[in-house]
């Protein structure tokens, strides 16, 4: 009891984030069951009928099923491993910059774009692509001689787009997370790796690089967990939803929202859903325990 009331005021502001995170977090997990149930509004959640797996044979048993899984491993592995070298990159460029008004103007541009809406970034791409307006039809093609391109109907661009546009929105966060990391390091390791003679590629990869590498690990890991989990507007909006490059765009959480807008099945929609946490889960644990095995030190559990 003693030991409660020493730590009465620290509950007292502890007790806010956790209840947020029981209402946010804990609570909709109830909502799991629909999952397995058979949906009927006048019935209710509960009321309503069991049916198993069912829901889940939606993704499975389509012809679908194999593309959009595929995009979906496929797209966000390149966006991992190019994120975290970009952003690793461009915060150990940043670091090297010593003045301060322009290190935080350069801060400021790079991380802007994490802050957009996904809706204005898709007329941003809509400005460049159109084939009526885009800048790149009416102004570069034509001035490289290469005749207009009809992107929104050509599936093969599309891959690169929308790794471009993942990588020019998403790299802003994870370099303020590895530029605060690297301004962390002990200056005394750099001036003794300087007194050496260690060149400044050298210092980077002893000494910032193995520094820093637990919180690389853990933001990758925590990429690894939302592999199986999309950007919506980064495949449903910038794309403009056009049909002609569903082989390129189409990923698991498109497919989902297109199928219940069609069919209107929450069912099936939670049971997509389970699959991802699950299978993001099962990945954590196994990156983790690979990592683990290797440098104790580094895994994030």
């Amino acid at each position: 009891m003693i030991k409660f009331k020493r730590y009465l005021p620290l509950f007292i502001m502890m007790a806010p984030g956790l209840i947020y995170l029981l209402i946010n977090n804990y609570l909709p997990m109830f909502g799991l069951i629909i999952a397995f149930k058979d949906i009927n509004y006048a019935k209710g959640i509960f009321a309503s009928d069991w049916i198993g797996f069912k829901n889940f044979e939606y993704l499975f048993s389509t012809r679908d099923a194999i593309v959009i899984t595929r995009n979906t491993i496929l797209y966000n592995g390149v966006f991992i491993i190019l994120n975290t070298v970009v952003a690793l990159g461009v915060a150990i460029m940043l670091n090297e910059i010593k003045n301060k008004l322009m290190k935080s103007f350069y801060q400021s541009v790079i991380l802007l774009p994490f802050l957009i809406s996904m809706v204005i970034v898709s007329y941003l791409g809509y400005a460049f692509l159109s084939v009526d307006v885009g800048y790149l039809n009416k102004t570069i093609l034509p001035m490289l001689g290469l005749p207009e391109i009809s992107w929104y109907l050509e599936a093969k661009y599309w891959p690169y787009i929308l790794t471009f546009i993942n990588l020019w929105k998403g790299i802003g966060f994870l370099c303020v997370i590895y530029l605060a990391a690297i301004i962390g390091i002990d200056k005394a390791f750099y001036e003794a790796a300087t007194l050496d003679g260690a060149s400044k590629l050298q210092q980077i990869w002893y000494i910032t690089i193995p520094t820093i590498m637990p919180v690389i690990v853990m933001m990758t890991l925590l990429s690894i967990g939302k592999i199986f989990y999309s950007d919506f507007g980064l495949f449903y909006q910038v794309p403009m939803n056009s049909g002609a490059i569903y082989d390129t765009t189409n990923v698991i959480d498109t497919y989902v929202y297109r199928g219940l807008m069609q069919l209107g099945d929450i069912g099936m929609s939670a049971a997509a859903g389970l699959y991802q946490s699950v299978v993001g889960f099962i990945l954590v644990l196994l990156s983790n325990y690979l990592v683990r095995r290797k440098s104790k030190e580094n895994a994030l559990f």
